[in-house]
């Protein structure tokens, strides 16, 4: 570079330099700032009473799983009820057609009532075991309770079997529905604990998952058969003629909580809807009110042991997700 071009150059750094702004060195004692605290994880430990404390983020969190379940479907929500519609089809053809269960009086509402329980069942475990994988975006990004995912996933199965729920009320009014104290008690039992399982085995399978990915199709597996699990497409009847030479399989049966929520809602929807009682008697168990609560205390139990569960394999989740 020319002499002459160096000089020009150093006058503008000059001039520059002149124009900015100084400021006045401060003779003053340094102060040292100490934060005389402990250090505190950033992750929330508040469980499950720290997500429905977040009201908002839950309502958020299932309006976005809806949409992107939605994204670019023609029918969208119509497919939560062409699937289970097709299925209730050919179960019916089946069961009730070629092997001849008409005997059952109202053998529909009998097998519609506990496909609409089952699905909801089947989509919330399946749903909530795929969540905080689906979701570990937020979950490596946002300070919120990870149990929140798989329970955005009980409403979100909800969204889904809702409309069902309606359609089987709307038929058995039709029929002829005569409501008594002691059915709505029983839906609502029976509501109770099919809630409280499936919140359990969302928690718990959804933080396994993140630590083998092959759980979310043993869920898928074992989601295919549970139809076959509950007194939906047979009666109970059978159940209970088999239990007087196997009383082993009668309890294990019966300890299935699946069997008691959906016989709990037969007790409201189908029962009811018999020109006696005595027509569906044999298709409960005797002792179905004190099992049914005996269930209700086990799962929530079962709900406070995923909780705990969940909690301890929780701190591995975001290393486990990168």
């Amino acid at each position: 570079m020319p002499a002459a071009d160096r000089e020009q150059r150093r006058d503008r750094d000059r001039a520059k330099a002149r124009a900015m702004p100084t400021v006045q060195p401060v003779d003053r004692p340094r102060r040292e700032r100490v934060v005389d605290a402990e250090l505190v994880d950033p992750a929330p430990r508040g469980g499950l009473l720290e997500v429905f404390s977040m009201g908002y983020l839950l309502r958020l969190i299932v309006k976005r799983e809806l949409a992107k379940m939605y994204a670019a479907s023609v029918l969208g929500l119509l497919w939560s009820y062409i699937q289970p519609a097709t299925r209730f089809v050919v179960y019916f053809f089946v069961f009730g057609v070629v092997m001849q269960r008409q005997d059952l009086q109202n053998y529909a509402v009998h097998l519609f009532c506990g496909m609409v329980f089952i699905s909801y069942f089947t989509e919330s475990w399946g749903g909530g075991t795929r969540s905080i994988r689906a979701n570990k975006q937020l979950v490596m990004k946002m300070r919120v309770p990870r149990e929140i995912f798989p329970v955005s996933m009980l409403i979100v199965a909800f969204y889904h079997t809702g409309p069902q729920l309606l359609l089987l009320t709307a038929i058995c009014l039709f029929i002829g529905w005569h409501l008594t104290w002691s059915a709505v008690l029983a839906g609502l039992l029976g509501v109770a604990i099919l809630v409280l399982f499936s919140m359990a085995m969302g928690l718990l399978f959804a933080a396994l998952n993140v630590y083998a990915q092959d759980t979310q199709n043993v869920v898928a597996t074992f989601g295919q058969f549970l139809h076959f699990m509950v007194p939906m497409i047979y009666p109970f009847s059978l159940i209970a003629d088999l239990g007087r030479d196997h009383p082993i399989v009668y309890e294990l049966y019966l300890a299935n909580p699946l069997s008691e929520a959906v016989m709990l809602m037969q007790k409201l929807f189908w029962a009811p809807l018999a020109d006696h009682p005595s027509d569906v008697a044999a298709n409960f168990p005797p002792d179905l009110w004190e099992r049914g609560l005996i269930m209700l205390g086990v799962c929530a139990g079962l709900v406070l042991i995923a909780q705990r569960i969940f909690r301890r394999l929780e701190a591995r989740i975001p290393e486990l997700l990168l």
